[in-house]
């Protein structure tokens, strides 16, 4: 596929924030021009508002308006970058108003929804505008969405990113902090807090968040419930003999749901060489084979597959190699981007739309400067037959002291600016 340009646009906060940084870096990855609309700038003030201590329906009043003005700012991003693709990560900060004004201007859209639709139901007002729904669940999800308009449903489960998540070696120092026999990193949901009572005879840390008020694990919990970074977790998983990865429940009678959809969690440990144990999934089998992942079902076979595994590292390692392959193979971000950009591809007319901008290959400069400009184009992960202006968005983009033939494009492009001229075409 041509070299695109794609803004991702990311969520003030939550769990679908770190999954578009590994989103946008993997489109870079695969040779595209990507700008990151970074809400999280936005998040303080917003939530400051909480603070003037008015009545609930004035601060409502209040949110929805700032809200407004982060939707705006991401359409005159839009204006400014001219993306091929908006992708729009699960709770990111686009309102109706601006979806429709993108979608009239022409703009064609994606959203990536990594959340449970039975919980978060907002779905089913925003679908519908845009022109790509990708989802990490399958049915009734899709035939749901087909019903309320969205006909471009896709089932798009989470990843890993190899590059970041991978094997590491840890100081003696860093093995003391994140090591254990046994660990578990995410939220306090309610199965998870009334499953890991069972563990308190183990050595096993807990990190993460929203664990409060539970006296029997709050002993376990590191960093005081402290958010833990994503470098962190990598050195969490690596450091740890058995990575427990309990899907989140809200219903604290069913401790293993067996439900559908799978957890970022679940490729991050594998790409990483860590072993896990995890609950069985509906969607797991299509995911990794049998012997790929150590899997339970019930609370008793948790226990004891605890045990059993403690006391056979080799199975371990097994395991854990057979998982990482599978995920370096099928379940990398940017095996999902490729996925995504093909569906939008052959769902979208006439997508991309042919760029205004001329095309730019060695020739359009002097044959002197061929080897430089091939040079340039391979630092900047660009093909040879990219656009001048993306050319000087890329070149734009860089920190640091600008080369004499940076220097020398971004001049040209003023010039070309100044004169409204193409270059001179040898």
């Amino acid at each position: 596929m041509e070299t695109l340009r794609i803004l991702v646009v990311l969520p003030l906060y939550g769990g679908s924030l770190p999954i578009g940084r590994y989103a946008a870096s993997a489109l870079r990855d695969e040779g595209h021009l990507v700008e990151v609309f970074e809400a999280p700038e936005f998040n303080q003030a917003y939530e400051s508002l909480k603070s003037l201590k008015v009545t609930t329906d004035r601060l409502g009043y209040l949110q929805n308006s700032f809200l407004n003005v982060v939707s705006q700012s991401v359409l005159a991003k839009v204006e400014t970058f001219e993306p091929d693709l908006v992708l729009a990560m699960a709770q990111a900060p686009l309102n109706h108003q601006a979806l429709k004004r993108l979608r009239r201007d022409g703009v064609t859209t994606a959203m990536w929804f990594v959340e449970d639709f039975n919980l978060f139901t907002y779905w089913k007002s925003f679908a519908p505008l845009y022109d790509v729904f990708a989802v990490i669940q399958k049915e009734p999800f899709l035939e749901e969405l087909a019903v309320i308009g969205q006909p471009n449903g896709l089932y798009l489960p989470l990843a890993a990113l190899p590059d970041f998540h991978m094997p590491l070696e840890l100081s003696s120092v860093e093995q003391r902090k994140f090591g254990s026999d046994v660990s578990f990193m995410g939220a306090g949901y309610p199965n998870r807090r009334l499953a890991f009572r069972e563990m308190v005879n183990h050595d096993f840390k807990i990190w993460g968040t929203e664990w409060e008020g539970d006296h029997v694990l709050e002993p376990l919990v590191q960093m005081q419930g402290a958010r833990v970074s994503p470098e962190d977790c990598v050195k969490i998983f690596n450091a740890t003999t058995i990575n427990l990865n309990l899907h989140s429940s809200v219903q604290a009678d069913d401790l293993v749901t067996g439900g559908d959809f799978i957890n970022p969690r679940t490729f991050e440990l594998a790409a990483c060489g860590a072993f896990q144990l995890v609950d069985e999934r509906s969607l797991m089998k299509e995911a990794f084979e049998e012997g790929e992942l150590a899997t339970f079902a019930s609370m008793t076979e948790f226990l004891e597959k605890i045990e059993h595994f403690l006391g056979n590292p080799q199975e371990r390692r097994e395991i854990a190699e057979k998982s990482r392959a599978r995920v370096l193979r099928d379940h990398t971000y940017q095996v999902r981007m490729r996925e995504l950009l093909d569906f939008t591809q052959a769902r979208i007319r006439d997508w991309p739309r042919p760029r205004k901008s001329t095309s730019m290959s060695a020739p359009d400069f002097p044959p002197e400067l061929e080897a430089d400009i091939k040079q340039l184009l391979a630092r900047l992960g660009l093909p040879e037959d990219v656009s001048f202006e993306d050319l000087v968005w890329s070149v734009r983009q860089q920190q640091g002291n600008l080369s004499d033939l940076d220097t020398a494009i971004l001049f040209l492009d003023e010039w070309r600016k100044l004169y409204s001229q193409r270059l001179p075409q040898s």
